[in-house]
């Protein structure tokens, strides 16, 4: 019961993060070595880049839920992927899924002091993961549509994350990180809202 505070808020964080994991980690099933050179909405990133993007990102969320702590320059411990640019898709794939499953466990049974402090900016963990399974959702959304099979973000994923996405992405990160919005139809479902809201066409 001592731990009870501290642990608490992490819960609805990291169930997110885990629901966009696990998403992801479907989308990586559809990848096929010939698709490591297909372009991705991610503009001048073809799939291979993409995945060493999200092993990036996934070391640094690994990183905040181990010591509380991630620099923003920080290069994480990606070097895998970052050296093996020419290595087969197969064994790509299977380093980005190893990593997801190490982050599971890491945000499982990691850092519990509430609080991970990013480039010196103390943030709630709870948030902290809440940003990460945007990231993660919208970038597995990017695998399976780079791949041609654009597999929809599960509706109730999709629509949490829509409720949290503007506190994470501002008009300042725009073109840099993510591009201008893009309509959606009237009655799109909250997977298309999400990803044109991100600069991806539905």
């Amino acid at each position: 019961m001592a731990n009870e505070p501290a642990t608490a808020p992490l819960i609805g964080g990291v169930t997110l993060l885990e629901r966009a994991i696990n998403y992801t980690l479907g989308s990586l099933h559809v990848v096929t070595p010939e698709a490591m050179s297909a372009p991705t909405p991610c503009q001048e990133w073809d799939l291979r880049a993409l995945l060493r993007h999200l092993d990036d990102s996934m070391a640094a969320l690994h990183e905040a839920a181990d010591v509380g702590y991630v620099a923003l320059d920080s290069p994480g411990d990606a070097g895998a992927l970052s050296a093996g640019d020419g290595r087969p898709g197969p064994e790509v794939v299977g380093d980005v899924r190893d990593r997801a499953r190490q982050l599971l466990g890491a945000w499982a049974n990691g850092h519990r002091s509430g609080v991970v402090a990013i480039a010196g900016c103390p943030l709630t963990a709870s948030i902290v993961a809440a940003a990460g399974a945007v990231e993660i959702a919208v970038h597995g959304w990017d695998v399976s549509d780079a791949c041609g099979q654009r597999r929809e973000i599960p509706a109730p994923l999709a629509a949490e994350l829509l409720e949290l996405v503007p506190m994470f992405v501002s008009d300042a990160d725009r073109p840099g990180r993510f591009a201008g919005p893009v309509p959606a139809p009237t009655l799109a479902s909250p997977g298309d809202r999400l990803i044109a809201f991100l600069g991806r066409r539905p």
